[in-house]
């Protein structure tokens, strides 16, 4: 029977086989933070009186039991329960008996899910800026490692400037630190408790939302109870957005290693045992791990748009159209991870080739070397610009690339890694 069932009511088994959907699958993600939810909204019930002080303490105890279940892998949804809040509390009144039928006071599914998504989403985002920081501090020493060794560098995929593979991991490294001022702002969003919200009306019940915010360690709440459930939908959007930032950079420098493995290119590599192999082709190496880092990831840049699609036309309080989120956005944190790790054990193997700039094809990277050089000895920019044009349209161009000299903040020679990592640990610091 379900919570809100009465009697001699049923519900056709078509309309629960849709409605109920895939729901189960996602509750065991959220089994952990709705029991984590029940002992702070059960304390304060018990410090309210709308429970006696033995009545929370033997529920208390009952739910911790239920968390240690979770924890251990023990704990299901069984065939005919509607959901976790329901599996839960059924649970907990096997266990202690009517005191178990008093927990849903002053609460609803409705905000009782709200605070189960955010405080999974708060777990996740800090999972994921885990992840985020390790493949941060790779990069950046690898490119203190690689930061002597010379890459063209690509200006509509054609030959521009030179540049180096410290330059080019580090702009990896500073990216990943814009990336997480967007996780941290969704951060700051899902980290605020909806609990006490009910329906999405408060209740007539004196419950003291302060002290489950405080139980729950939530830096404050959302005070509004309309606000409350509106907030359904917007923390996962939020999250998704930041989850977004993250995916494109991946994308990006996933595209990048497709790119600098081709044989064309040549400039890193990586062990035979990370690459993959043809059916016909003995010679191929291929960029399996890259490709599929590229295409999940831009995968996951396409979940903000599919939740502003679910939620775009729906008023205040609640629908069921909500209940989608789960399965938009749960499997995408899960892919995230999954690429945010096999990034890390790509890179932890890439050799980057040496001298690749020595090859002739690439001189004419170095034009604008040549100009500067020529302006450094007073000649005036555009009569330089001109000369070195006429030059390379004679075939005459010649330019040696040791003598290479950047200095500025930014540049091949000082790539300014250490205020890039003070950068990330400011970013860093957002999330306490």
């Amino acid at each position: 029977m379900k919570l809100w069932q009465k009697e001699n009511s049923s519900t056709s088994a078509l309309v629960e086989q849709f409605t109920v959907g895939r729901d189960q699958e996602f509750d065991l993600l959220l089994a952990k933070y709705d029991v984590q939810g029940s002992i702070a909204h059960v304390t304060m019930l018990g410090e309210v009186g709308l429970m006696t002080k033995e009545e929370a303490e033997l529920a208390v105890s009952g739910l911790q039991e239920i968390l240690q279940s979770i924890e251990r892998s023990a704990f299901s949804i069984e065939p005919g329960v509607e959901d976790v809040h329901s599996q839960v509390e059924q649970l907990l009144t096997e266990k202690i008996g009517d005191a178990g039928k008093k927990i849903h006071s002053g609460r609803s599914r409705n905000d009782q899910v709200a605070v189960d998504i955010k405080l999974y989403l708060r777990a996740e985002i800090s999972h994921i800026t885990a992840e985020v920081k390790n493949l941060f501090d790779l990069l950046i020493n690898k490119s203190e490692e690689h930061k002597d060794k010379l890459l063209p560098g690509y200006t509509h995929l054609q030959l521009a400037m030179p540049s180096s593979a410290g330059l080019w991991l580090g702009a990896y490294a500073e990216s990943l630190v814009d990336d997480l001022e967007l996780l941290a702002a969704a951060y700051h969003i899902v980290n605020k408790n909806p609990l006490g919200s009910g329906a999405g009306y408060g209740s007539s019940f004196n419950l003291n939302r302060k002290r489950t915010t405080e139980l729950l360690g939530f830096s404050t709440l959302n005070w509004n109870s309309v606000y409350a459930q509106m907030t359904r939908g917007k923390a996962e959007k939020a999250t998704s957005i930041g989850l977004s930032a993250v995916a494109a950079t991946l994308s990006k420098l996933s595209m990048d290693c497709c790119l600098y493995m081709n044989q064309n290119f040549g400039f890193i590599s990586f062990p035979d045992e990370l690459t993959t192999g043809s059916s016909i082709m003995p010679h191929k190496k291929n960029p399996d791990v890259f490709e599929l880092i590229r295409a999940r990831c831009n995968r996951i840049q396409s979940i903000p748009n599919e939740l502003t699609l679910l939620l775009n036309n729906l008023p205040s309080g609640y629908h069921r159209d909500l209940q989608l989120t789960k399965e938009i956005l749960f499997p995408a944190i899960e892919e995230l991870k999954a690429c945010l790790q096999l990034l890390q054990l790509m890179l932890q193997h890439i050799r980057i080739s040496d001298h690749i700039l020595a090859d002739e094809k690439y001189k004419y990277l170095f034009s604008v070397e040549a100009v500067n050089e020529r302006v450094n000895k007073g000649v005036p920019f555009r009569e330089a610009y001109q000369q070195v044009g006429n030059e390379i349209n004679k075939g005459i161009f010649q330019y040696d690339f040791r003598q290479l000299h950047h200095t500025h903040e930014g540049s091949i020679g000082n790539l300014c890694n250490d205020e890039i990592v003070a950068g990330m640990n400011r970013v860093l610091r957002k999330f306490q």
